[in-house]
Parts: C-alpha cells; sequence; structure tokens
C-alpha cells in the first residue's frame, strides 16, 4: 500500500510556473474588471508573482507575455525577478491584438504581414537570450468564421514555413511549444485546433518543437488524459497550461470544475515520465481571475495542482497493474478511486511546515496585510490589463 510518507520525497522540487497576466486586470470579452492593488508595471506583476512562490515554494518562474510585459532592459528585469527569489522563464507571443492580424498572422496571405508576425517572434527570441529563458510558446488565434473564407490547406501550408523560420533561429538550448485551442476567436475552424494538428507541425521541425496542452482547450467531455498519454509516448508533450472550464475556455483556477479530471492527468502525467526530475514537460497556469482576488487565486491553484499531484502518485501502481492484466474492472477501478479520495491536505500541510513554509498558504496570505499594502501603495497610475 502506498503512503504518503512514502511518496513524500517525490513532492520535492515540484515547479508552477505562473504566468505574469494572471495578475492584471482580466474579465470577458464583454467586461475587464479593475480591482484595487492591480499591478502597474511588469516588477510589480513579478513581486505578486514571488508571493505565491514565497507561501506556497512551488512557484520559481514567472512567465512574460511580449508585448504586454515589454521593457527596456529585460536583463534588468531579471535581476528584479532574483532579487525576489524567482526567476523569468516562458516567453509568449502575441500575434492577437493587432490589427494586421484580423485575418491571420503566420497563416496570413499577405507576405509582409506574414512576416511582420514571424519577425515578432524573433523579437521573443531575442528577449530570451535575454532573460536566460528556454521556451517559446506560440498560441495562434489564427483561422476562420465561415466555409470558403479561407483555404485551408494553404494556411496549413504558411503556417508550416512560417514555423520553420522561427524554429531556425532557436538556439541549441531552446525550444518551440505549439499550443492548440478547439475553437474561438475563430469559429469555423482555427488553425491549429487540436494536438493532432499540434502533433504535426511541431514533428515537421524537429526535437525542439513540442506541443503545449491547455486543459481549458478541448471540446467538451474530451478525454484529456489519453491525449496526455499519447503526446507522453510520442515524446512531444512539452507544457501544460493548467486551468479549467465549464462551457468553453473560461481560465478558471485549475480543477475548480472537475477536481478528478486533474487526477486523472497527473495519473498519466507521473506514468509517463512527465513528472520529476530530468522531465521535459513544464508545469504552467493560464488563468484570468476575473471576480476573486488574484494572488490567493495563483495560490488555490498552485495548491490544487500539488494535492492531485500527490494523490496521483499514491495510486499503487503494482496493485494497479495486477489488477488491470487479471482483467478485474472493478479492482482496477477501485485502486485508481481510493488515491483519489485519500484526503492529504493535513499530510501536505505538515509537509510544508517541515520545509519553513505555512501549512496553510491561503490563511498566511490572508493574515500578511499584503493585499491591503498594495492596495494602498499601488494608487494612482495605470492598471496593467489585457493588451497592456
Amino acid at each position: 500500500m502506498t503512503t504518503f510518507t512514502s511518496i513524500a520525497a517525490r513532492l520535492e522540487g515540484q515547479a508552477i510556473e505562473l504566468p505574469s497576466w494572471a495578475f492584471g486586470n482580466s474579465g470577458t470579452r464583454f467586461k475587464v474588471f479593475t480591482t484595487p492593488g492591480t499591478p502597474r508595471s511588469a516588477e510589480e506583476k513579478i513581486a505578486d508573482a514571488a508571493t505565491v512562490n514565497r507561501l506556497t515554494g512551488l512557484a520559481p518562474t514567472v512567465a512574460l507575455h511580449i508585448p504586454w510585459d515589454q521593457v527596456d532592459d529585460f536583463a534588468a528585469l531579471g535581476r528584479f525577478a532574483n532579487d525576489h527569489g524567482v526567476s523569468l522563464g516562458t516567453v509568449n507571443s502575441n500575434t492577437f491584438q493587432d490589427n494586421d492580424y484580423k485575418f491571420g498572422s503566420l497563416t496570413h496571405t499577405d507576405p509582409v504581414i506574414r512576416q511582420k508576425a514571424i519577425d515578432h517572434h524573433f523579437a521573443c527570441i531575442d528577449i530570451m537570450n535575454q532573460t536566460g529563458s528556454r521556451d517559446l510558446k506560440i498560441w495562434l488565434a489564427d483561422g476562420t468564421n465561415y466555409p470558403g473564407q479561407g483555404d485551408m490547406r494553404g494556411r496549413q501550408d504558411r503556417l508550416s514555413d512560417s514555423l520553420q523560420q522561427i524554429y531556425a533561429r532557436l538556439s541549441d538550448e531552446q525550444r518551440l511549444v505549439l499550443e492548440y485551442k478547439f475553437f474561438e476567436p475563430a469559429f469555423y475552424h482555427t488553425d491549429v485546433p487540436d494536438w493532432g494538428t499540434s502533433y504535426a507541425q511541431v514533428s515537421a521541425l524537429g526535437d525542439k518543437a513540442m506541443v503545449c496542452l491547455d486543459t481549458g482547450h478541448h471540446a467538451p467531455g474530451t478525454n484529456i488524459e489519453f491525449i496526455v498519454m499519447q503526446l507522453l509516448r510520442l515524446g512531444k508533450l512539452g507544457s501544460f497550461d493548467f486551468n479549467s472550464r465549464f462551457y468553453a475556455d473560461d481560465d478558471l483556477i485549475v480543477g475548480a470544475a472537475d477536481p478528478f479530471q486533474l487526477f486523472r492527468i497527473l495519473v498519466e502525467v507521473v506514468r509517463g515520465g512527465g513528472y520529476g526530475p530530468g522531465s521535459p514537460v513544464a508545469f504552467m497556469l493560464d488563468q484570468c481571475h476575473n471576480i476573486e482576488d488574484k494572488i490567493p487565486g495563483q495560490i488555490r491553484s498552485v495548491l490544487n495542482v500539488q494535492e492531485m499531484t500527490a494523490r496521483a502518485l499514491l495510486v499503487d501502481t503494482e496493485a494497479l497493474t495486477v489488477a488491470q492484466e487479471a482483467g478485474d474492472v472493478l479492482g482496477a477501478n477501485g485502486i485508481l478511486m481510493d488515491a483519489f479520495y485519500t484526503d492529504v491536505r493535513a499530510d501536505l500541510g505538515a509537509w510544508r511546515e517541515e520545509r519553513g513554509l505555512p501549512a496553510d498558504p491561503m490563511a498566511a496570505y490572508a493574515a500578511s496585510g499584503y493585499q491591503q499594502k498594495i492596495a494602498e501603495d499601488r494608487a494612482g497610475g495605470t492598471q496593467l490589463s489585457w493588451g497592456a
């Protein structure tokens, strides 16, 4: 029988990258909400992210989004992050908020606009060279709204050519991770709508190109853990964007809609070698906290990932294999469910205290006064939000 004591050492070193944009104002297509204490600069975003890491020990890196996090000196921004106990991580490109990209970016029929999008990614790689970042993450809004609007095959060909140019600019230590999304903002077809399309594109590029799986970017009912298994099996799962959704892509706190799904995903991550030292898989959150406070929202998310990781590690894999090979349907399912229903929260609290962290990071944040302090200190100025 697997116990928390036997898996505790495997929790060491778990790292979940935080998205800088989670700390800015966000909302829906209808309204972006403002909140007291919202960061007014990339430095203030990083300071908030560092607060999450200080209380949880789980979030040592912060992802950047360009141009949302554009600064004059990225090396200085990296030093600022280091001074706050974190470092800069994945660099995310943005080719969905410029008027030129109305009909596409890396897939656009106009070679001038397509080159503009490629050059933007070159600039992101230049930033990576300054920050020491490993991953360039690409998500495209490219697609069409109506049948006949665009040549779908031609768009794939142009995407392939654009990605090849970007890939050729990477150093030996850098990677390209290509995200996919079922729909939105393109409603008839999206140019990278599923893991198969992403896989086909990155496989043609080479070993430094991987797939990014956003847990909110699937059709309802999709067996996401199967996709996780397959990409790990093929050696092409590069990163996660963890979030949760109910009907469409909502970027909610991970595990909010279906904790059991998060558990099942992490079971396959552990089973497939995607967790632990030497794993090529980067864990990252991709969330926008629309109505809840942003810092505790991120704290809750990383704790949810840690808790479901612990439960996944509790699966008695030897007993499970025996039951599976014996055709013991209910026995195999029971072994999995026993791990899922194990309440590890008290054990994780004690584990944190042993490492000098608060047993309850949510309560520790509420008692810290940090939220009140930033609300006072950040009065005035322009709060950052989507597109800024």
